[in-house]
């Protein structure tokens, strides 16, 4: 899948699952569980232990899922996730020179900024979108105000988004949102109460369809 149709397809979807566990035991299936209420686009974080092999196993088990690797902190975590194949990256701050990788390789990559300073920054030094993190502090109103200078960047909220207010993140300018623990909640995912994780992706693809 080319780079244009993987952002197409992360903004249809208005939602990515992130994935964020101390432990890989059960994480195949936690994907099936979102792919059953309705999300294909999941984003693994580097803080999962063994999260590249782990990348690697899913993308080559669940081919038709979009999966990416988080929290990239350097260059090299970037070029292994590519390489295990991660279809966008995600960082949790500004890294021009991860933005600069990326883009050698024709990798969606989703940059870290919370400032009009850091976002412009980000925007000027490669990334395809900026994630807005920490989102949950103000909110879908300052998604709204940094939305106004900034038309032509694609915002990515993330942190505090939940099924409640996702369709609110949404109308107040984003491109798409990233949920972790309000969607894979951590009981769910340590009990592999699977049904109980597809019905809050349920929750949240029917929160997002309402804004279109």
């Amino acid at each position: 899948m080319k780079k244009d149709s993987i952002i197409s397809k992360i903004k249809a979807d208005k939602v990515v699952a992130l994935i964020r566990a101390d432990s890989s035991d059960g994480l195949i299936d936690c994907a099936r569980a979102l792919a059953a209420g309705g999300l294909t686009s999941i984003e693994l974080t580097m803080t999962t232990p063994g999260a590249i092999r782990l990348l690697e196993k899913a993308t080559a088990e669940l081919p038709d899922f979009i999966f990416g690797l988080g929290t990239v902190l350097d260059t090299e975590t970037a070029r292994a996730g590519i390489l295990a194949g991660a279809r966008f990256i995600v960082t949790p701050a500004t890294r021009p020179d991860v933005n600069e990788l990326c883009q050698r390789y024709s990798v969606p990559i989703f940059s870290g900024a919370f400032t009009p300073t850091e976002i412009l920054r980000a925007w000027e030094s490669g990334a395809d979108a900026v994630k807005i993190f920490p989102a949950e502090f103000f909110g879908p109103n300052y998604i709204k105000s940094v939305k106004a200078p900034f038309p032509q960047i694609d915002f990515v909220p993330t942190g505090g988004v939940n099924e409640n207010n996702v369709a609110d993140f949404l109308k107040a300018g984003a491109a798409a949102t990233a949920a972790g623990s309000s969607l894979v909640q951590a009981k769910a995912f340590k009990e592999k109460d699977w049904p109980a994780i597809t019905a809050k992706a349920k929750a949240f693809v029917a929160a997002a369809a309402t804004v279109k």
